[in-house]
């Protein structure tokens, strides 16, 4: 069989399979806890409230589309596809494995599967950034679109995940307090959409990230510096995703 046939069809079972096993993670659940359930354990102020992990119903939707438009005969030598293929494959096997290191509570690795799937991503990102602009209309939304609001959920994720793990091992912040680094933190990820914004043009890597600061405005309402830094930065945020592109076009001129 012909290997790109066989990566097309590898990468369909691979969203299938990191689909389905999320699932099964909070339907069974895996351990006798749910996903949520165990955040909750973790006393830390970067965590969005509740409803914003719904988005990872449109980071599967949007893998579901990518699957189905790459495995189509026309895109099997598409030389973009055929590189982020194998990434691809472990990103899913990161997913997974993050999600049984944390239902069996192995927080301490979970940071590894983590770091492996913000990587794997990031591959992923830089090499369908290749064709520069000048890509198909499909190609941009179904492949290039999924990517950026998945990547950008993984680098919210990743702090959240460092947060709960430095909450675990009672790391003591170095005497700073906890609602500090949650600023911090947030600053961080903000300055990661100014930069997708402005060297990118990446619009939906930032909105996933102002999605995320709300959350993190809604759940930590009680705690007024969190709150209101979290809802400065997503302003912030959107002026500049709104700026961004007109930004990088004087850059390039």
């Amino acid at each position: 069989m012909n290997k790109d046939v066989v990566r097309q069809w590898l990468v369909v079972a691979a969203v299938l399979v990191t689909i389905i096993v999320n699932a099964l993670a909070n339907i069974l659940p895996l351990n006798g806890i749910s996903t949520g359930e165990i955040s909750d354990k973790f006393q830390v102020y970067f965590v969005p409230a509740g409803y914003v992990f719904s988005i990872w119903g449109l980071i599967y939707l949007g893998l579901v589309a990518f699957a189905i438009y790459q495995a189509l005969p026309a895109q099997r030598e598409n030389p973009r596809l055929r590189a982020i293929g194998w990434p691809f494959l472990v990103s899913c096997a990161a997913n997974i494995a993050w999600l049984f290191l944390w239902h069996y509570q192995q927080f301490l690795w979970t940071i590894l599967a983590m770091v492996i799937l913000l990587a794997s991503l990031l591959v992923i990102y830089l090499l369908m950034m290749r064709g520069g602009d000048a890509v198909p209309p499909a190609e941009r939304w179904l492949v290039r679109l999924p990517f950026s609001i998945y990547l950008g959920w993984i680098s919210v994720a990743t702090i959240a995940n460092a947060s709960d793990v430095l909450y675990y091992i009672k790391w003591n912040g170095w005497g700073i307090a906890p609602a500090v680094w949650a600023v911090i933190m947030m600053v961080i990820a903000a300055c990661l959409a100014w930069a997708m914004a402005v060297l990118r043009g990446d619009w939906a890597y930032g909105l996933v990230i102002i999605w995320a600061l709300v959350g993190i405005a809604v759940k930590q309402a009680s705690t007024p510096l969190v709150a209101n830094t979290a809802l400065i930065l997503a302003g912030a945020c959107a002026a500049v995703v709104v700026l961004g592109p007109i930004l990088r076009g004087r850059r390039r001129a």
